[in-house]
């Protein structure tokens, strides 16, 4: 259990030093207009610093604009997007760096990732991502979907061991013995889908955890996902949302009700199976 879960910009530490604030925006589904512009905009202005995309969200370009929209310095926005797995391969991985940085209207990234452990081409791709970084592009490299046996397969040759590794994440989806092994590894556990696509809030033992907390069945499943050190990135284009989904610093869960929320895994994923992605 991670301590000193502080406030909107506290951050927890990569293995290689970098800072990665651990409550950031999503905008999986958030169109790529005005709706992904100001809710990126108004994320910032409330305090969020912490920006996650991917190139398969076709929104890049408009969540470029709500960061150089706001009146928040790019330096001290941690900007995330993800290599999607038909751009895959050593020097499509590069292309598709340079085609989101483009998209993005920035000249560097702080975390890349990639997207899906793509067979015969996730090794290729971590190559590109590790040469990013060696040159400065980007300052973390990681992975998205990776089982322990994805991981392990690329850590037999790697030159950088991942810093995140970002997963469907949910009480139906604990996977604690990939978290043990990521924690083991220091590889920076990521949660995505934190609320089940919304089936989070019928579970009965949510809704009575937000009435003892007095807080929502939300920010309950957030705060659970930063006191098991996982970074979280809620979705929401809702100003009222987005405010409410950064309102979980006046409060702690006991370790019963971490443990309570933890014993609901049952491998019940609302996405694909990372060894069953049609790829």
């Amino acid at each position: 259990m991670k301590e000193n879960i502080t406030n909107i910009q506290g951050t927890f530490t990569l293995h290689n030093g970098v800072k990665m604030p651990y409550l950031g925006l999503g905008t999986y589904q958030a169109e790529n207009n005005q709706e992904v512009i100001d809710s990126v905009k108004y994320a910032l202005e409330i305090g969020y610093r912490h920006i996650d995309t991917a190139s398969i969200y076709k929104n890049e370009e408009g969540v470029g604009t709500g960061i150089k929209e706001s009146s928040v310095p790019r330096e001290d926005i941690f900007l995330v997007t993800k290599v999607w797995n038909t751009d895959q391969g050593y020097d499509s991985t590069l292309k598709s760096f340079e085609d989101s940085t483009k998209r993005l209207q920035v000249d560097y990234l702080d975390l890349l990732l990639i997207h899906w452990p793509v067979k015969e081409k996730y090794k290729e791709t971590w190559k590109a991502l590790e040469y990013l970084y060696e040159n400065k592009k980007v300052r973390a490299i990681g992975v998205s979907n990776f089982l322990q046996h994805h991981l392990e397969d690329l850590m037999e040759d790697c030159k950088i061991v991942p810093m995140v590794n970002q997963m469907e994440f949910h009480p139906y989806v604990v996977q604690q013995d990939l978290i043990d092994f990521c924690n083991k590894n220091t590889i920076q556990y990521e949660a995505w889908s934190p609320f089940m696509q919304g089936k989070v809030f019928n579970l009965d033992i949510c809704k009575e955890l937000a009435v003892k907390y007095n807080k929502s069945i939300a920010q309950i499943i957030l705060r659970w996902d930063l006191q098991k050190g996982v970074v979280t990135i809620p979705k929401s284009v809702h100003k009222n949302r987005i405010q409410s989904n950064a309102d979980i610093f006046d409060f702690e869960l006991s370790q019963e009700d971490v443990a309570y929320l933890d014993s609901l895994d049952r491998d019940e994923r609302i996405g694909p199976h990372p060894d069953h992605f049609d790829f």
